[in-house]
């Protein structure tokens, strides 16, 4: 959990079961500073979530309670918990089933299979293992028809030759594959001929090759989300605070999104708004965000909105892929990918 000095700010809302398609059902809602990017599950909100289930079906509300942090416990008594998971219960019976789809705000996010219904199930977990946080919404599936690969052409966001160290359809490829918005992404860095990412002892980003090389925009479009200022890691020491770092979505003209995070601190060169050509340096590559090395992190989505979308699997128009030119291609882990025309 993240205070930045002072306690967090926690309120209660709760709502009868009758609206559950006009509100969210709330037990108790911890307001976290940062934006999280979803990434893997974490052990430990794997372990707590199986626990809840555990508990909840056997209506053992109490040993639930038993899990809430101090302030989480002060925030809501036992008494307004156990009349929620009851209520709850009655409405929708035990748990079934639950996928992990994301990360929000601290949250792992669950979709829940319940005897009479789907919910979301939200919890947050802090260091102590403990539950700081706990809401339920109604689960909202996508009826459109989300696109199995881009429609607009897509060129490399950079120039030179760079090695995919994450990308393809399987988790032993794509650490990213478990994570329905972010399943197609790639991350992607900069090695030498001996397959290494950095020069010296790799203890600064001025080791890595990839460290403030330029990002270009993959294809024409409109910029809607531009952050800047995230400061970069030390190599090796990733910052989960603000899990994009500093990150860009633009918008293509076929309502196609792409997503590039980890830039460098102060060098993104545009803003909310911009319309930029297939080309433009958008930015530099940095380390900043959940990133362990200097590196970019690519991916297409079909919304804006982060735990609304799917993510669409990317293929660049003409690449050249260890040494031989493939048109019309979707890299995967290992690829040494260069824009077949800067050969």
């Amino acid at each position: 959990m993240t205070t930045n000095g002072s306690n967090p700010i926690m309120m209660i809302k709760l709502f009868p079961f009758n609206s559950i398609k006009k509100a969210t059902l709330t037990i108790f809602f911890c307001l976290l500073s940062g934006f999280a990017f979803p990434q893997a599950e974490s052990a430990i909100s794997k372990q707590s979530f199986s626990n809840f289930k555990k508990y909840y079906n056997a209506s053992k509300f109490d040993s639930i309670y038993g899990m809430f942090s101090s302030q989480a416990k002060t925030s809501l008594p036992f008494e307004k918990t156990n009349a929620f998971l009851h209520s709850l219960k009655s409405k929708y019976g035990n748990i079934e089933s639950y996928n992990f789809t994301a990360y929000d705000n601290a949250f792992s996010v669950y979709r829940t299979e319940f005897e009479k219904g789907q919910l979301l199930i939200n919890i947050a977990v802090d260091e102590n293992n403990q539950i700081n946080g706990l809401f339920v919404k109604p689960y909202l599936p996508e009826t459109s028809t989300v696109s199995k690969r881009n429609t607009t052409a897509m060129h490399l966001p950079f120039k030179g030759e760079w090695t995919v160290f994450w990308g393809g359809d399987t988790k032993e490829l794509n650490q990213h594959a478990g994570v329905e918005f972010q399943k197609n992404a790639f991350d992607i860095i900069m090695t030498n001929s001996a397959n290494k990412s950095f020069k010296s002892n790799g203890k600064t980003n001025e080791d890595y090759y990839a460290f403030g090389q330029q990002i270009l925009s993959p294809c024409d479009g409109e910029i809607v989300v531009a952050v800047d200022g995230i400061k970069d890691n030390i190599p090796g020491v990733a910052n989960p605070l603000y899990i994009p770092g500093n990150s860009i979505l633009l918008k293509t003209k076929n309502n196609e999104f792409v997503f590039l995070a980890h830039f460098k601190q102060n060098s993104i060169q545009v803003k909310q708004g911009d319309l930029v050509k297939q080309g433009q340096v958008l930015g530099l590559c940095g380390n900043s965000g959940n990133s362990s090395e200097p590196h970019l992190h690519f991916h297409l989505q079909n919304v804006d909105d982060l735990l609304q979308a799917t993510g669409i699997k990317c293929y660049f128009e003409k690449i050249d892929v260890n040494g031989t030119t493939k048109m019309n291609y979707s890299p995967i882990k290992g690829d040494r990918i260069i824009e077949a025309k800067q050969r």
